[in-house]
Formats: structure tokens, sequence, C-alpha cells
């Protein structure tokens, strides 16, 4: 029995041994074709969070979950299990990539690969994300920067020329859309401030929902019941937007309600809503 066990301790040393020897065999160098498509596929899963973000986007502004949810946010939750905020982090990280693509120029190649390198991007201002991109990648010697390279380069900017976001949550504000891509044609809307973050705002505008750098944004001075007006106004007329029946005229209508200069209606522009919800909510 002894020398049973010993010859299998022997034969499985022997087999190991040899499995050893197969790790080490050289494996066949990939053809052409084969390297081509790794590279195209590693691009693919680089991308990942780019192509997910201007996915969400167009889900977003095209409206296209307003067959089964009220909500950009609730149809985000039940179909990728995000939270509130998440949706918005991948459409903002595929903005600063698109960014740093256009003005990016020392280092023209060499652009972000995960989400990790672009989310502290965030907490600067388009014009100075694609600088610290580039200093980032200068201190990585030339190579795509990790996170942690990123956040601190970030991090140096900040503390040059950070302020505090000086937002409160219920306070209405005017857009500037600046060079921002996601506002163009928003311009001077009104909006509702919904969360408070370090480095941005949330904000409600009648028909969508925005995640925004404080330049992007002017308080309007608005009074608390002032702000409780406007809010009410808002909860009006995204209700008549999300029928989804709204026609011509009637987004005429809610554009213009859209630029209010002052915190209440005049009585025609009272009757005009009123009509509005006439027509769409009875």
């Amino acid at each position: 029995m002894a020398q049973s066990k010993k010859q299998w301790r022997k034969r499985r040393k022997s087999a190991s041994s040899k499995s050893s020897e197969l790790a080490v065999i050289p494996i066949a160098p990939l053809t052409v074709s084969e390297e081509s498509d790794r590279n195209s596929l590693e691009r693919k899963v680089e991308r990942a969070f780019y192509e997910a973000g201007m996915a969400l986007m167009e889900l977003r502004d095209r409206r296209l979950y307003r067959s089964t949810h009220a909500t950009f946010e609730e149809y985000c939750r039940d179909r990728f299990d995000y939270t509130r905020r998440r949706p918005y982090q991948l459409i903002e990280a595929a903005q600063i990539y698109d960014n740093l693509s256009e003005k990016c120029v020392k280092f023209l190649h060499i652009l972000p690969t995960k989400e990790g390198q672009v989310q502290p991007l965030s907490q600067l201002d388009r014009e100075e994300q694609p600088f610290a991109w580039e200093t980032a990648v200068e201190e990585a010697g030339g190579k795509v920067p990790t996170g942690r390279i990123v956040k601190k380069v970030v991090q140096r900017i900040k503390d040059e020329t950070s302020a505090p976001v000086p937002f409160r949550v219920g306070e209405v504000c005017q857009i500037m859309a600046k060079d921002h891509p996601e506002l163009r044609g928003k311009s001077g809307f009104w909006c509702i401030v919904s969360e408070v973050y370090e480095f941005s705002c949330l904000v409600n505008t009648w028909n969508s929902e925005y995640l925004l750098r404080p330049e992007n944004l002017k308080s309007l001075g608005y009074s608390t019941d002032e702000c409780k007006q406007m809010e009410n106004l808002g909860v009006r007329m995204t209700k008549l937007y999300e029928t989804g029946k709204l026609d011509e005229a009637a987004l005429w209508v809610l554009n213009g309600l859209a630029k209010l200069k002052t915190p209440y209606l005049t009585l025609l522009e009272s009757k005009l809503l009123a009509l509005l919800e006439l027509e769409y909510l009875t």
C-alpha cells in the first residue's frame, strides 16, 4: 500500500512537470489579419465608456424611453440598473473624450482608454481639460496616463483656480451655453438646480436635465417664493412635454416660456399655458 502511494506521488509529480513544460512552449504568432482584428477589438473595449455615453445621450435627447418610462432616470434605473447620476457621468465622459480628440494637439493620438482616466477632468473647464490631459501624458512619459496621474494633475490645477459651487438646491438659474456642445440652442433658458455636487450642479429644464459646471449657470436672484413659483411652472410645462403629442405651435409657446425673464407669467402667457393644458391634459 505504501509503495502504491509512493508510485502515485511520483506519477503526479511527473505529470505536473510535463504540464509546466507545456506551459512554456511558444505560442504561434498572430497572422496579419488576426493582429488587425485584435487591434480593432481592443479599440472597441477601450472606447466602451465613450460608446455608452453617446448612446445614452441619444436615448435621452430623442426621448426613446418614452414608450415605457416617464423619465430618463427611471428608464436607466430599470433597464441598466444605473443610479440617478450614473448615466450623466457616462454622457459627460463621452463629451470630455470628444473635447480632447478635437483640441489636443501635442499628443494627437494619445486619448483616454478608460472612464477612470476621464472622470477627474470633469472637475475642470472645457478649456482646461486638453491642457490637463496633455500634462498628464507628459508625466506618464508620452503614454496614456493612469487615472491616478490625471487626478494629481487636475488637483494641482484646481488648487490654483478652484472656487466652491455658488448655487443651492431649488435655485433658479439661467443657462449660459458658451461652447458647451450639449447646450446648443439652450442659452437663455431658465432651469432649476436639483442637486449640488462639489464641482457641478444637476439642473432641470422643462424638457431635459443637465449636469453643468458653475460657468454654464447664472443665478437669476429670485426669492425662495419666486423659485417655488418657477418650479411649479416647470412641473406644468414638463407634464405637457411628456404627453409626446405636442404640435409645433405648442412647442413654440413652451420654448417661449422657457426663456422667461421674470418669475411670473403675464395674463396672456397664463391663458396660453392653460389652453395647452386644456387641449393636451384633459
